[in-house]
């Protein structure tokens, strides 16, 4: 099934669905039920199959996901925590900055749990963690390397350009 998911957690929109379930079999037409629920006509119209083919309401009721939680325990947090405090490089990074991206890697090698890039800032923040700035040092480091390149390099390539003249 493609489209959009709605907002709302598993309980309430089989509400939602219940109340349309129960407003389509008063006789109520798709677009009406729509309106009246806040769904698009082709979920109610959806709905309304799965009402006609389960007899009843039954079919509208929420089904449990299988495979693992997405979210993580309490424990597999605390874990997170301090994977997170050692640092990107003990964690196999080339660079000292934790990423949406990277955590996201290491939830998924460490806990075998998928989290969307964009949702893991969400768990960061739920965490006490803020989104990571880079250490003023690197600046001051590029500072070093741009005055050494234009003290050696330029010189030389000027050199090499009045040659090719």
């Amino acid at each position: 099934m493609g489209g959009m998911r709605t907002h709302g957690t598993a309980a309430e929109l089989e509400v939602k669905r219940m109340i349309a379930g129960k407003l389509l079999l008063e006789g109520k037409g798709v677009s009406e039920v729509a309106r009246l629920v806040g769904a698009s006509t082709s979920s109610v119209s959806r709905w309304k199959q799965t009402v006609k083919k389960k007899r009843g309401l039954e079919g509208l009721k929420a089904k449990p996901h299988p495979g693992k939680p997405c979210c993580l325990a309490q424990r597999e947090k605390n874990r997170l925590i301090t994977i997170l405090k050692r640092g990107p490089r003990k964690a196999g990074y080339a660079t000292d900055l934790w990423t949406c991206q990277r955590v996201a890697e290491v939830i998924d090698r460490e806990f075998d749990v998928r989290y969307h890039p964009d949702h893991v800032g969400k768990l960061l923040r739920r965490l006490g963690y803020s989104p990571q700035k880079p250490e003023q040092r690197a600046r001051e480091q590029d500072e070093q390397a741009i005055a050494r390149w234009r003290r050696r390099e330029w010189p030389r390539i000027k050199k090499g350009r009045r040659r090719a003249s």
